[in-house]
Protein backbone atom coordinates (compact mmCIF):
# COMPACT_ATOMS: atom_id res chain seq x y z
CA UNK A 1 0.00 0.00 0.00
CA UNK A 2 1.30 3.75 -0.95
CA UNK A 3 1.31 6.08 1.80
CA UNK A 4 -0.77 7.85 0.13
CA UNK A 5 -3.63 5.67 0.40
CA UNK A 6 -3.03 6.09 4.56
CA UNK A 7 -3.34 10.10 4.53
CA UNK A 8 -6.43 9.87 5.49
CA UNK A 9 -6.21 8.00 8.46
CA UNK A 10 -2.87 9.51 9.45
CA UNK A 11 -4.37 13.19 9.14
CA UNK A 12 -7.09 11.90 11.99
CA UNK A 13 -4.63 10.34 13.92
CA UNK A 14 -6.43 6.97 13.30
CA UNK A 15 -3.26 4.46 12.18
CA UNK A 16 -1.57 2.04 14.13
CA UNK A 17 1.94 3.58 16.10
CA UNK A 18 3.61 1.47 13.30
CA UNK A 19 2.07 2.78 10.07
CA UNK A 20 1.94 6.03 11.65
CA UNK A 21 6.02 6.25 12.24
CA UNK A 22 5.96 4.72 8.45
CA UNK A 23 4.28 7.72 7.36
CA UNK A 24 6.05 10.21 9.04
CA UNK A 25 9.39 8.88 7.69
CA UNK A 26 8.28 8.78 4.43
CA UNK A 27 6.43 12.48 4.25
CA UNK A 28 10.01 13.74 5.77
CA UNK A 29 12.03 12.13 2.31
CA UNK A 30 9.22 12.65 -0.05
CA UNK A 31 7.86 16.12 -1.17
CA UNK A 32 5.03 15.23 -3.68
CA UNK A 33 4.00 12.86 -0.69
CA UNK A 34 4.30 16.13 1.79
CA UNK A 35 2.34 17.95 -1.28
CA UNK A 36 -0.86 15.26 -0.91
CA UNK A 37 -0.35 15.48 3.07
CA UNK A 38 -0.92 19.21 3.09
CA UNK A 39 -3.81 18.74 0.66
CA UNK A 40 -5.62 16.09 3.01
CA UNK A 41 -5.24 18.23 5.67
CA UNK A 42 -5.83 21.59 4.45
CA UNK A 43 -9.64 19.38 3.57
CA UNK A 44 -9.64 18.44 7.44
CA UNK A 45 -9.09 21.77 8.46
CA UNK A 46 -12.23 22.79 6.76
CA UNK A 47 -14.50 20.06 6.85
CA UNK A 48 -14.11 20.67 10.79
CA UNK A 49 -15.55 24.46 10.11
CA UNK A 50 -18.70 23.03 9.45
CA UNK A 51 -21.61 22.97 11.57
CA UNK A 52 -24.82 20.41 11.57
CA UNK A 53 -26.83 23.26 10.35
CA UNK A 54 -24.33 23.70 7.29
CA UNK A 55 -25.20 20.42 6.77
CA UNK A 56 -29.07 20.37 6.33
CA UNK A 57 -31.01 20.44 3.66
CA UNK A 58 -32.87 23.87 2.83
CA UNK A 59 -35.10 22.00 0.48
CA UNK A 60 -33.15 23.74 -2.26
CA UNK A 61 -32.51 21.81 -5.67
CA UNK A 62 -28.50 20.03 -5.27
CA UNK A 63 -25.87 22.08 -7.24
CA UNK A 64 -22.72 21.00 -8.38
CA UNK A 65 -20.98 18.29 -10.94
CA UNK A 66 -23.93 15.91 -10.42
CA UNK A 67 -27.02 18.10 -10.39
CA UNK A 68 -29.44 18.11 -12.83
Amino acid sequence: MHVRQLLGAYVLGALAPGDDRAVAAHLRRCAPCRGAYAEVAEAFSLLALLTEADLECDGESPSGPDAQ
